[in-house]
Order: structure tokens, then sequence, then C-alpha cells
């Protein structure tokens, strides 16, 4: 595996752990904010959104890396936006850097 496409796997393995704890502090916050007078969404819907466009900046990046087919790559965000998925998506790239998961190998070029 090119170092290039192992970065790019490494890179949206390492964000997608908090991008899914973000989410889930978001949701929290965000029943806070309607039942107490505890208003964190402003604080939390910030560093969310940072972290979910990192995802998906390194989602495309590991996408191209790795010429991953378009469903790989679909399953990987539909798994950004469910509560949790960003943990399940963690353990697939793991299992994928330790060579783990059958990637696909890089179509020839012409």
């Amino acid at each position: 595996m090119p170092v290039k496409s192992v970065a790019a796997v490494h890179r949206l393995r390492l964000v997608s752990g908090p991008e899914g704890l973000s989410f889930i502090l978001l949701l929290v916050c965000s029943v806070l904010k309607r039942t107490t007078s505890f208003n964190g969404v402003p604080v939390m819907g910030a560093v969310h959104g940072a972290l979910f466009v990192l995802y998906v900046v390194f989602l495309v990046q590991a996408h191209q890396a790795r010429r991953w087919e378009p469903k790989r790559t679909l399953v990987l965000f539909v798994l950004s936006v469910l509560p949790t998925g960003g943990f399940f998506a963690e353990r697939m790239l793991a299992k994928e850097e330790r060579g783990e998961l059958d990637a696909p190998a890089p179509a020839a070029t012409a």
C-alpha cells in the first residue's frame, strides 16, 4: 500500500471517532437545551460541523488515494450521518489499515 494511501486512510480513521462522539454530544446538548437552561448547542454544533467537514474532506482524499468503489465510499459517508456510525467507520478503517479487509487493488491505468 503506498504511503499516500496509508496516510489518507489513517487521517480518516483518526477523525471518524471524534466525529461520531461530537454527533452524540450534539444530540445530548440539543435535548438539554429543550429540557433545562443549559445550551451547549452553539459550541457543540461548531465542533461537530468542523469535524464533519474534515471527515468528508478526508473521505474524498481516501477515496481518491485508495481508488475505492463508490459503494464503499457511500457506506462510509452514510455512517458519518448516523449516531454512533463514526465508531463503526473507525473499526472498518482500522481493519483496513491492518490489512484484515479485502481492499480492492488499485485499478491499472492505461
